[in-house]
């Protein structure tokens, strides 16, 4: 019978919660320039053309930059919106962006649901992570959405999380359903993991 790995990754979350808790505005600040500048290079390396990204919350890594900067180029934005079902409804990024409060407790913008089949567009999709490991698990905050999502695409395209340097770790408890990706973007470097690539670019 498989252990039950439930109360280690809520721990492992807590502790992974109080530490960006306690980083400094300049720790903040250096972050959100660092992970910027590489997202943006990232999706001119993958040539995406749409893009998937979430509106980060206080204590993330800061994706809004980023988003703006996606915007201002004219690339396609999606962004996720939790569903009662633990689905992923999908709306586009608009100029007065109006925020609310999703299910999860995290921000959501405004505007016409899409549908789950919609992230089946994009080109890039930029994924929350409380950590990953080094050979591409990763462990989320503990709702699944990602996980559904990711795990019923035909063809996935190229998926990155988006973390602080110190939650690239070696090893994150894994149990069936969790998905792995294909790299992550911290401040100071982007990371691809070959397996899970290799194996999208086979499909």
């Amino acid at each position: 019978m498989a252990a039950d790995l439930a109360p280690q990754k809520r721990a492992l979350r807590a502790e992974l919660r109080e530490r960006r808790r306690n980083l400094t505005r300049d720790e903040r600040a250096a972050a959100t320039e660092g992970i910027t500048e590489r997202l943006i290079a990232l999706t001119r390396q993958t040539g995406a053309r749409s893009v998937s990204c979430y509106l980060s919350a206080t204590d993330e890594p800061d994706t809004r930059p980023f988003v703006n900067w996606a915007r201002a180029t004219g690339l396609r934005v999606l962004f996720p919106i939790t569903r009662t079902d633990g689905l992923l409804d999908w709306t586009t990024a608009t100029d007065d962006e109006e925020e609310v409060t999703g299910l999860a407790g995290t921000p959501e913008p405004v505007g016409e649901l899409l549908g789950p089949i919609a992230i089946n567009d994009v080109d890039l999709i930029v994924v929350p992570a409380a950590s990953v490991d080094r050979s591409g698990m990763r462990l989320g905050w503990g709702r699944g959405y990602y996980d559904k999502t990711l795990g019923s695409m035909e063809r996935c395209p190229p998926v990155y999380g988006v973390l602080f340097d110190s939650e690239l770790v070696d090893e994150v408890p894994r149990e069936r359903h969790d998905q792995a990706i294909d790299g992550v973007v911290t401040p100071t470097r982007t990371v691809e993991f070959p397996t899970r690539s290799a194996r999208r670019r086979r499909i």
